[in-house]
């Protein structure tokens, strides 16, 4: 097959309109349309249905475009790889992390790694479902447990426990809980048992929701759930993490928290050599030194 038409037909695929496939390849939609045409007179078949408010990949065009999207992803590893063969730090790199960790702890931070490396580009991808590596859906991951797709490098960074916060002003207007079943005089803050969390964290829940909670806030993310504790609505379930970024939140009942949940670092092994991971993962572990740091002097010790 030729690979310029493939290049084509992917955009086309992709953007789903000739027009806009133009506009990202540069081409005038005529010589866009006459390429896919050809494509599918040296196949002998249509790859797309013709509509009026676009394209829509045929059987066959989907076959076609699991085979170029794989092609895309491949080759941007390689670009990736050749680019990381420079000494300095430059360039895309795509981190995946889930929602609460990325816009509680890693968000926060970056300033720190953009002034260190200002032509970095990062594209941060929030996300509760584990993305693909090896097929560069992302370059490197942050997750709550350690992964399971092979040939990663993953490093464990990390350990977080989920415990309950409230805000002062909260607490201002009811008494704080003494004991666990005190837990039943005040609204809830937390994420849903059945939506996608980590496992230590929906357990705790599910031990709280014994106690006939009278009062319930269910958000999809820790994100959320820390707007409505800073937010004077309730207890809030949350990482421990969020003491340093917000030390006036109360912990609420100290000695209860969930199962320790590892934080690990991932990326693939055929971009070991990568300046840009390297630089990504330093930070990180510097900064989670420098928060261990803190938080021990914070303690007194």
């Amino acid at each position: 097959m030729d690979w310029d038409k493939l290049r084509i037909f992917h955009a086309v695929a992709d953007a789903g309109s000739l027009t806009h496939a133009g506009d990202t390849l540069h081409l005038s939609q005529s010589a866009v349309s006459r390429q896919i045409r050809a494509l599918e007179e040296s196949l002998n078949t249509t790859l797309f249905h013709r509509h009026a408010r676009g394209l829509i990949l045929t059987e066959q065009g989907e076959l076609l475009f699991d085979a170029t999207a794989a092609m895309s992803k491949r080759l941007d590893a390689a670009s990736a790889r050749i680019k990381d063969s420079e000494e300095e730090v430059f360039g895309e790199l795509k981190v995946t992390t889930t929602t609460g960790f990325g816009s509680l702890w890693l968000a926060p931070r970056l300033p720190a790694l953009f002034e260190k490396y200002p032509d970095l580009k990062i594209d941060l991808m929030l996300e509760e479902h584990v993305l693909d590596l090896p097929m560069r859906e992302a370059d490197v991951a942050i997750r709550m447990k350690e992964p399971s797709q092979a040939d990663l490098i993953r490093k464990k960074l990390m350990t977080v426990k989920m415990k309950l916060f409230a805000s002062p002003e909260y607490l201002s207007t009811r008494p704080a809980p003494e004991k666990i079943e005190d837990i039943a005089q005040h609204r809830l803050i937390c994420q849903s048992p059945s939506s996608a969390q980590v496992a230590a964290g929906a357990t705790l829940v599910q031990h709280l929701m014994t106690y006939d909670i009278p009062s319930l806030l269910t958000v999809n993310n820790y994100f959320g759930a820390l707007q409505g504790v800073l937010h004077n609505l309730g207890i809030g379930v949350l990482p421990d993490y969020v003491t340093e970024d917000f030390p006036d939140l109360v912990p609420v009942l100290p000695e209860l928290e969930s199962a320790d949940v590892p934080v690990f670092l991932a990326y693939p092994e055929e971009l070991r050599q990568s300046q840009r991971i390297a630089a990504f993962r330093d930070f990180v572990q510097d900064e989670i030194f420098a928060h261990r740091k803190r938080m021990r002097a914070a303690r007194g010790e």
